[in-house]
């Protein structure tokens, strides 16, 4: 499952979030976030217990995309222990996704 961020709920659902959260800040008018959904779906899905997955729309949303310096979606940031830990700019596929967080996140669901 993917989780939906905005500005009101930023802090608690990825500051102060017990495990990594990979962010994806998107907006519905970029193709290339349009085509990276069914990738976050199965790290989500596959990662549960290690990583939170989530989405923040950057045109509904643009205090924390403007502080987070986003420029160019989807930007992929990982947030481990409230600060970013890597960012990913551009659509990737899983495997470099995965080579890109996995040093990041803990050896086993807790």
């Amino acid at each position: 499952m993917i989780v939906t961020v905005t500005d009101a709920t930023f802090d608690e659902l990825v500051l102060r979030a017990e495990l990594p959260v990979l962010l994806d800040f998107t907006a519905d008018w970029c193709p290339p976030c349009k085509m990276i959904v069914p990738v976050l779906r199965e790290l989500a899905a596959e990662q549960e217990g290690r990583l939170v997955v989530a989405q923040l729309d950057v045109d509904a949303n643009p205090e924390t995309a403007r502080a987070a310096g986003v420029l160019g979606m989807p930007t992929l940031t990982l947030y481990v222990g409230g600060r970013v830990a890597t960012q990913i700019t551009g659509a990737r596929p899983k495997a470099a996704l995965l080579r890109a967080i996995s040093g990041h996140l803990p050896v086993s669901a807790a």
